[in-house]
Formats: C-alpha cells, sequence, structure tokens
C-alpha cells in the first residue's frame, strides 16, 4: 500500500482519490462521513444523501473511511430497527456496505487516540479523519462530536453544513 499522512489506501482507490490523499492540487476535499450520516444518506433522501451523490457523481470530494467505521456501519445496518427500510429498498446491508466501500477510499489509522471522553467510537471517526488528512468530518452526533468544531486542522460539520461549505 501507498503510505502518506499515517494512513494506507486500498487497492481499489482511484488514480484521483490517491492523489488527492497525497496532495495533489488539482484535487479538492476529503470527508470522513459518521456511521450516522452514512446510514441516512444510504436509506433515506436529504443532506447525507446528497454529500454521497456528490461524492460519486460529480466527485468534487472524496469520501474516506476505515476498517473499523465499515465494520460499524455492517453493524449498524443490520440492527432490527433498519430491517423494514432495508427490505423496501429491495437491497441488503451487503449490498449497501459495498456499495459504500466502492465510493470510499479505505485508510488505516496507525493509531487511535482518545479524544472524545465519552464514546470511544468516535475517537475512530476522528483517527480515520485524521489518517485521511480530511477537510471534514460530518457528522450528525451533537452530544460528542459537532461540540468540538475543529480538531487538528479537520473541520467537523453538520452534512448541512458540509453542503453550504461546498457550495453549489
Amino acid at each position: 500500500g501507498n503510505r502518506r499522512g499515517g494512513a494506507s489506501l486500498s487497492r481499489g482507490a482511484t488514480r484521483a482519490s490517491v492523489g488527492l490523499m497525497a496532495g495533489d492540487p488539482a484535487a479538492l476535499l476529503v470527508a470522513v462521513l459518521d456511521t450516522n450520516v452514512v446510514i441516512a444518506g444510504l436509506l433515506w433522501a436529504g443532506p447525507p444523501y446528497s454529500l454521497l451523490v456528490r461524492a460519486t457523481d460529480r466527485r468534487d470530494i472524496v469520501l474516506a473511511t476505515s476498517p473499523v467505521l465499515v465494520a460499524e456501519l455492517e453493524d449498524t445496518l443490520a440492527l432490527p430497527r433498519f430491517r423494514k427500510r432495508i427490505v423496501d429498498a429491495r437491497t441488503s446491508v451487503e449490498a449497501l456496505v459495498a456499495a459504500y466501500r466502492d465510493a470510499t477510499v479505505l485508510v488505516i489509522p496507525q493509531d487511535v487516540p482518545r479524544v472524545v471522553a465519552d464514546d470511544v467510537d468516535d475517537d475512530h471517526v476522528i483517527a480515520a479523519a485524521v489518517a485521511a488528512r480530511a477537510t471534514y468530518l460530518v457528522t450528525g452526533d451533537r452530544t460528542h462530536l459537532l461540540p468540538i468544531g475543529v480538531h487538528r486542522d479537520i473541520t467537523i460539520v453538520s452534512p448541512r453544513q458540509c453542503l453550504d461549505l461546498l457550495g453549489p
């Protein structure tokens, strides 16, 4: 793998995303989406969905994730509360996770420092954002993550704020 900024890129990373991770000036922004945003984007219309579409269609933002976040996504989508929505959408947990993986660059954080006192899962989101050298960490977590505001030059924003910052 390509080692840069404490992260390893998956073999599936595109040339554009590798250039972005390497600081290519022609590339734009990297974001890490918290699991709550990914699920909202995969299962409902709204700002999280718009972010996923923008990343996959317009490609003016690159989404990064980590193996821990992909596993959390899979475990969370498998919860009973999402079963009906997934069946109604005529898809599966596996298909949704595969689609998200295909739309993202995988980073491997070298360490996961404690940042969020009350939620170790949030530390993994922050670690992925640091490893990806993300511009934005996008979350709906108003209790733990949004109040932090900025962590090591990563701006922590809601999906709506991220879309507003990206512009039309």
